[in-house]
């Protein structure tokens, strides 16, 4: 029996952070919501998890763009955006990784450079158990999803027809 490989969408968001820390759910939550506003777009598929792990290598394979979603302590509010570009860092022999690291494991491991990733940090300000997003968090969050549709807008016009 042979199977057929999977549809990919030209498009990725994926957003991580645990749901259940406050603000470290900013990223699933603009994931989330952005998903809402594109039920039906084949061109885009979004992923959350807990944490970016080695086997997210494999959600990379036949992207075009990918935008990595999470919250941050150390980046400006409302949020900041970064061309992310693959390198080892401290993360890469642990259970938990950055986006760096990740991309680093894909050249490794397909001997290619992954697909173009934007880094979308949304500032957090509370991360304790239990905790709700903050205030703060939530206003951020609005401005990163703002943002982010504008982003997937502008994808739009850079991918050649099928």
């Amino acid at each position: 029996m042979t199977t057929q490989p999977r549809p990919v969408a030209p498009l990725l968001v994926f957003g991580w952070g645990n749901p259940s820390r406050g603000d470290d759910a900013l990223g699933p939550l603009c994931g989330a919501r952005l998903s809402a506003t594109r039920e039906r777009d084949a061109d885009v598929e979004f992923l959350d998890d807990y944490q970016l792990q080695i086997e997210h290598v494999l959600d990379l394979v036949g992207r075009q763009r990918v935008l990595f979603i999470d919250a941050s302590l150390n980046c400006d509010a409302p949020f900041e955006v970064t061309l992310v570009h693959g390198a080892r860092d401290a993360s890469f022999s642990t259970h938990a990784m950055s986006p760096q690291a990740l991309m680093q494991v894909f050249r490794e491991i397909h001997g290619e450079d992954p697909p173009p990733c934007t880094l979308l940090a949304i500032r957090g300000e509370q991360f304790e158990l239990g905790d709700p997003p903050s205030a703060a968090a939530m206003s951020h969050l609005a401005a990163a999803v703002q943002w982010a549709e504008a982003w997937l807008a502008a994808e739009r016009g850079l991918r050649r027809p099928r």
